[in-house]
């Protein structure tokens, strides 16, 4: 019978339940497998003229799949930053074309992304979409600024890579034997069945960095005027990068997948932009099990910093954070929307938010100015410009340590994948938004902490 199905079309999501109730009417006498595949061929074809029970749901679905009709008009967006990757502009116009889509923007470091391009800010009405906050949910930034004196980091710089190896850990499955304690692992794990089976692997792995873009690094903070509650100097900092790990996977995972089953009236190119209506089970969940991870990657950052600063038996004397794979209910164009920033920062008014550049280019504490056009958002960082297969073909790693002994950054691992040159020039971003955040301070890396060449990128 499963071949049946398969040579019908119908969707896989589908086959376990007909399986096992064909089954039980063949073996009850009810049906015939020749009679249950005629029956269904003739729902395939008409499911608008099956009006019984027990392939309701089947016939539903389908009607719904040939439903879509394209909205009299798209939503406006705005756009920052010049020669845009061709495929993020196209994403951006296609998630233009959701009946729910109310506005966007997209940033300066836009590149293509999974349904909405990362640098994609797009409000909606109602719903959220799991793939426009992102496969990383709350992937986000955290830098600290300490008491430690610039010369003691350029003497000793052992002592500080000895404290980033001994107190995170990366790879995509890294973890702790012994789990740190933080007060997000007493919160209600049970919003969602995925969080509540993945909170025993989220505790061991709270506190490590993952893969992909994710890093740890200590550098150079330099505020040209006193600010963050200190006064104009150097400073030096640590700067982190990472999410909500395996869990958030998972749960990005499972509700992407669950949205897309329940919109299959959705052309193949707006199937990654699938949503769930917010007043449903599906949307209440995901939104839960969301805001989870939001505060269980804010608490993957403070015990990364907690523990390195430990070690170091330093102080933090200003923290800056923010996160940009998330989505916030705001209040814009005096409507309360569903405001999704996937690879973006919040940027409203006086927001402050950090915008990293490369392993080898600075990073900035930014300011933001509450540009309205851009739904008070700004870029996340610098932006690829090559993807990961075609940097790992073609980067070398001779010009690369080069470039990074003449600006003194000490690389502790890294893959050729994330070498400087597969991003923008941040500084070009930067001047492709002053009309979005103000600068506060530059962050010159010195140190840098990524995953090793080899490990899947999770990012």
């Amino acid at each position: 019978m499963k071949h049946h199905l398969r040579k019908l079309n119908i969707p896989k999501h589908f086959h376990p339940t007909l399986l096992k109730t064909i089954g039980t009417m063949i073996e009850s006498g009810q049906t015939t497998p020749d009679e249950a595949y005629d029956e269904l061929r003739a729902i395939v074809e008409a499911p608008q003229n099956y009006h019984g029970e027990t392939f309701a749901e089947l016939a539903d679905y389908l009607q719904k799949a040939a439903s879509w009709e394209e909205p009299e008009t798209r939503a406006p967006w705005a756009q920052w930053g010049h020669d845009l990757e061709a495929q993020a502009v196209k994403q951006m116009e296609q998630a233009s074309r959701l009946p729910i889509a109310y506005r966007g923007a997209l940033m300066a470091d836009a590149h293509m992304g999974y349904g909405l391009p990362i640098g994609g800010v797009l409000a909606t009405e109602g719903a959220v979409i799991p793939y426009a906050v992102g496969v990383d949910i709350a992937c986000r930034v955290k830098l600290s600024v300490l008491d430690v004196d610039l010369q003691s980091f350029e003497d000793h710089p052992e002592r500080f890579e000895r404290a980033i190896e001994r107190e995170t850990a990366f790879g995509i499955g890294a973890h702790f034997k012994k789990p740190h304690d933080h007060a997000v692992m007493d919160d209600d794990w049970d919003v969602s069945p995925i969080t509540s089976r993945g909170k025993s692997k989220g505790w061991k792995q709270l506190g490590s960095s993952g893969s992909g873009n994710h890093f740890v690094e200590f550098g150079v903070l330099t505020l040209t005027e006193a600010d963050l509650g200190l006064e104009a100097g150097r400073y030096l900092a640590l700067l982190s990068h990472s999410g909500s790990r395996g869990v958030g996977a998972a749960v990005a995972n499972h509700y992407s997948k669950l949205a897309m089953e329940l919109h299959p009236e959705l052309p193949s190119e707006l199937r990654h932009l699938a949503w769930l209506d917010l007043k449903s089970q599906p949307g209440q969940e995901y939104w839960a099990a969301m805001e989870l991870m939001g505060r269980y990657a804010s608490a993957n950052h403070a015990v990364i910093h907690r523990q390195i600063l430990r070690n170091l038996g330093a102080e933090a004397l200003a923290m800056v954070e923010n996160h940009h794979n998330y989505a916030w209910k705001e209040v814009h164009d005096g409507r309360e929307l569903i405001v999704h920033r996937k690879g973006a920062t919040p940027a409203g008014k006086g927001v402050l938010g950090v915008i990293p550049g490369s392993m080898a280019d600075p990073g900035f504490v930014v300011r933001g100015k509450g540009n309205a056009l851009s739904l008070e958002s700004a870029a996340h960082g610098a932006g690829r410009v090559m993807s990961r297969t075609r940097a790992k073909k073609t980067m070398d790693w001779a010009p690369v340590k080069e470039r990074l002994a003449r600006q003194k950054v000490r690389l502790l691992s890294a893959g050729l994948d994330e070498v400087p040159d597969v991003y923008k020039n941040i500084e070009e971003v930067m001047r492709a938004q002053d009309d979005l955040v103000e600068i506060v301070a530059r962050f010159d890396p010195r140190m840098v902490k990524m995953a090793p060449a080899g490990e899947p990128a999770e990012d």
